[in-house]
């Protein structure tokens, strides 16, 4: 997963981030596991945008693995960090100039939720599990929801071009995911145009 013409320090310092990075979120109940390059689909297809998929093809089975037996996976291979979705979270994904309205206003609201930036521009925001989204985020191709059988890249994950990274931390929301409803509301005003309001500094007389 990681570059072959990094050094060996830095692919090393990367396996340790990630797994500590595992350990800890798996501490915390998050359904974490670990993910590999997605195999070709032809002869030179091109893998640089191409998400990790779980090393296991039983992965639904793994979730719910004790931190300690996380801890193994990351200790002897280098893997992604993917979270399963559907079951402790959601996340929606939504292009860079959708996430940045959104963001503003959960802001704005005092509602900040964690959220994930990739490498090729795509944010995710992620939320409590929800049953569905609204239509007028459903009807999107560029939004996309992640919710059961599904799973998302974490941070400190890298890409060809890049690393996974957050723009806000959990630990912003004091670890507390935002309710689904209240982000998904958010991003549809988001869609329609809204902003969030300027703050505006009078001067004095």
């Amino acid at each position: 997963m990681l570059d072959a013409n990094w050094p060996d320090s830095w692919r090393g310092a990367f396996r340790i981030e990630l797994r500590a990075e595992a350990i800890g979120l798996a501490w915390r109940g998050w359904p974490v596991l670990p993910g590999v390059n997605p195999a070709p689909l032809t002869d030179g297809d091109d893998l640089t945008w191409r998400r990790p998929v779980p090393a296991s093809d039983a992965w639904r089975e793994q979730l719910g693995t004790h931190a300690h037996e996380v801890a193994t996976w990351f200790s002897n291979r280098t893997h992604s960090l993917l979270v399963a979705t559907g079951t402790v979270l959601d996340a929606i994904e939504v292009d860079d100039e959708l996430g940045k309205r959104a963001c503003r206003l959960l802001r704005a609201l005092g509602h900040p939720a964690p959220i994930i930036a990739l490498p090729n521009g795509r944010w995710l925001f992620l939320t409590t599990v929800a049953d569905s989204v609204p239509a007028e985020l459903a009807e999107r191709a560029a939004i996309q929801w992640h919710g059961k059988d599904s799973y998302i890249p974490l941070p400190p994950s890298p890409f060809q071009h890049g690393v996974v990274h957050w723009r806000v931390k959990p630990e912003v929301c004091g670890w507390q995911l935002p309710d689904a409803a209240e982000v998904h509301d958010v991003l549809v005003r988001a869609l329609a145009g809204e902003h969030a309001p300027q703050l505006v500094q009078s001067s004095a007389a």
